[in-house]
């Protein structure tokens, strides 16, 4: 059977926890829900935007666990498994695809601020994971972690790593580096995404992107976009993207993963919107601004549990 290609809206479930800073599993649970109500293509968890650098590996284990029994099939599930161990990823990777990954999801090796592996390194790593868990791998290609992937080394990661077809690309100048890599990977790029928000979406679009990875804010909200320009239909998706941008633009510049949390927390979904220390709460004004917004666009997350 031909391999699935993953095209449209895959968010970043958030990690809800209680007032205590606890796992809250039961929220979880009725987040993953909420996003499938949302219309989602799939769903990824465990990546940055779901505080996986605050959880145990326990906690990880039983997140990975928890969500893949959960959705059940309903809609492919993206696991993140990066770590500077390449022993370490590969595991993870492993244990991602016995529980039903249907594709993992790696930043390149880092570790603090000068720890790095060069090209061959990141190469290799990429390498192990594919054979361990033998499921699709997106690159993510972001500046957290300070590694520099140039289009070269990731068109180089693509052919030597057949796996390695979908890059999730949110650095400055997105759209340009989406077109380049698509000139130089040719057909080894299966699944050209962005993420970020979605913040740059209209542009990378244009320059050839399949799919986008945002928050759960307002996925049902994004999708419109996508499928008016798969139609042809400039005006509509213009304004369809006019229309949540402000919103966008405030998750992104203003609240970072705590938006999600905040909007599902006022719709119901989840109980409490605590992030973990060190990570802040929002201030006062800042969730006031958000919400606000949010109400103007009325997103599935604003009103799932209500």
């Amino acid at each position: 059977m031909a391999e699935a290609t993953y095209t449209g809206v895959f968010p970043i479930a958030p990690t809800p926890f209680t007032a205590a800073q606890d796992l809250d599993l039961d929220g979880q649970r009725r987040v993953l829900d909420c996003m499938i109500d949302q219309g989602v293509d799939g769903i990824c968890i465990l990546a940055n935007y779901s505080e996986q650098f605050l959880l145990t590996d326990a906690e990880r284990t039983t997140l990975l666990d928890l969500c893949l029994s959960h959705v059940a099939g309903r809609v492919p599930v993206i696991v993140t498994c990066s770590h500077y161990s390449t022993r370490v990823a590969a595991e993870r990777g492993r244990q991602a695809a016995v529980a039903g990954a249907r594709m993992l999801m790696m930043m390149p090796p880092y570790h603090g601020a000068t720890l790095r592996a060069g090209d061959d390194g990141i190469v290799e790593q990429f390498a192990r994971v594919a054979e361990a868990a033998r499921v699709p791998i997106m690159v993510q290609d972001a500046p957290l972690s300070g590694v520099a992937l140039p289009v070269g080394l990731l068109a180089r990661l693509a052919r030597e790593v057949p796996l390695v077809s979908y890059f999730k690309i949110e650095v400055p100048g997105t759209a340009l580096k989406l077109r380049k890599l698509i000139e130089a990977g040719g057909a080894a790029i299966k699944g050209p995404f962005d993420g970020e928000e979605s913040i740059t979406l209209m542009a990378d679009l244009d320059a050839g992107a399949t799919g986008t990875m945002p928050s759960a804010l307002l996925p049902d909200l994004i999708k419109p976009v996508l499928a008016h320009h798969r139609a042809g239909r400039r005006d509509e998706v213009a304004a369809a993207y006019a229309g949540i941008l402000p919103l966008i633009n405030f998750e992104n510049r203003q609240c970072g993963l705590r938006a999600t949390k905040t909007v599902m927390k006022e719709g119901g979904v989840i109980r409490s919107d605590a992030v973990r220390h060190p990570l802040e709460p929002l201030h006062p004004a800042t969730k006031a601004g958000l919400l606000e917004l949010a109400r103007s666009v009325d997103p599935i997350a604003l009103r799932w549990g209500k």
